[in-house]
């Protein structure tokens, strides 16, 4: 004769001290996908239950009882709860909530497969990047990407290199496109694409203006506006200062590039912008003046998930980033066991000075 266990009228304190007893554990209790879609739209929704349960196409009820039944099952909590609400992850839960994204993208993974197999060219691509990628570059590659995948659904989304990096660590896009704050992307790997240098950009009636190659210490002589520094660690923009015993005269920063000229030509400061971001026709009543003597070149990189499927259209775009990653070098790269190595592949791969020259 077999035993049914249940635990409907069991309370739950109950059924958690069972559970890290050994004990009364019933054989039919698994974890279901639907379960960890619902803790990922949580997760990806600040904790939030309205809007997850919105993304998910669920009452907030039944939301909140699978997540209370996959805790069940866990024996541990993954939430803090004040009341209904979730306060915040505990330790715990937030390894169950990397796992469950992982899984659920490996799911993701095997649609795709299937789908590519099929030869299907619809879908979805998601991109997270910063303003200056946004504005400046990525208008004619997402144009020349439309023309040639007008079936696939472009998402773009923008912000600083710490919010785009909360985006790929709760998998909400498929690639990111930065400079620098690599620390901040351990999990994806890495690309570069193209190389870009500081420029000033100053009123024609400044002081600078008529410098063609002004020092650091001049520099420091005025107040500048730039960019927002990340928070992932030190700016190089002041570590070259730093290096000469200066420090600048930051008055104030922005992640909007138009935002910074705005106040160079109120006379708040001198300008100091990524140099794709100079428009010589809506700029010209600014002068700008190159820093390859003062700074050194960034390198914009695109990255992926190490553990991701990449779609052909994703392929595609990606190599719209740089003539040098075709399919070939893209999965020599993802099958690097660490970002090191990828480093090592591209070490003598000359890049491009500009993504128009890719």
């Amino acid at each position: 004769m077999s035993i049914q266990y249940s635990t409907r009228s069991v309370p739950r304190s109950t059924v958690l001290r069972q559970r890290r007893n050994g004990a009364g554990v019933p054989d039919d209790m698994g974890m279901k996908i639907q379960q960890l879609r619902f803790l990922a739209a949580v997760a990806q929704n600040d904790l939030n239950i309205t809007a997850a349960s919105a993304k998910v196409f669920a009452t907030q009820p039944a939301l909140s009882k699978q997540l209370r039944q996959l805790e069940d099952e866990l024996g541990f909590d993954i939430f803090v709860r004040r009341g209904r609400a979730l306060e915040k992850v505990t330790p715990a839960g937030a390894q169950v909530i990397r796992h469950a994204l992982t899984i659920l993208r490996e799911v993701q993974n095997i649609k795709g497969v299937a789908t590519e197999h099929q030869g299907a060219g619809r879908g979805s691509l998601a991109i997270g990047t910063t303003h200056t990628q946004a504005r400046y570059v990525l208008p004619p590659i997402i144009q020349r990407f439309r023309a040639r995948h007008p079936d696939v659904q472009f998402h773009l989304h923008e912000g600083t290199s710490e919010q785009i990096a909360q985006l790929a660590q709760h998998d909400r896009v498929d690639l990111v496109i930065a400079t620098g704050a690599r620390e901040l992307f351990d999990r994806l790997v890495l690309l570069p694409c193209y190389q870009w240098r500081r420029c000033i950009v100053v009123p024609r009636d400044h002081p600078l203006a008529a410098a063609t190659a002004p020092s650091l210490a001049q520099l420091a002589d005025f107040p500048i506006v730039t960019y927002v520094f990340s928070f992932a660690g030190p700016a190089s923009l002041t570590a070259s200062f730093a290096k000469q015993g200066l420090t600048p005269n930051v008055a104030l920063t922005a992640g909007d590039a138009e935002v910074i000229k705005t106040y160079v030509r109120v006379g708040l400061g001198v300008g100091i912008i990524a140099d794709v971001a100079l428009d010589p026709l809506a700029d010209a009543d600014l002068v700008a003046i190159g820093t390859g003597h003062l700074f050194p070149a960034h390198t914009t990189w695109i990255g992926f998930a190490r553990d991701g499927l990449l779609r052909q259209y994703a392929y595609d775009f990606i190599g719209l980033m740089g003539s040098h990653l075709d399919r070939e070098v893209i999965e020599r790269a993802a099958s690097c066991g660490a970002q090191s190595e990828v480093d090592a592949l591209f070490a003598r791969t000359p890049l491009p000075s500009s993504i128009h020259t890719a």
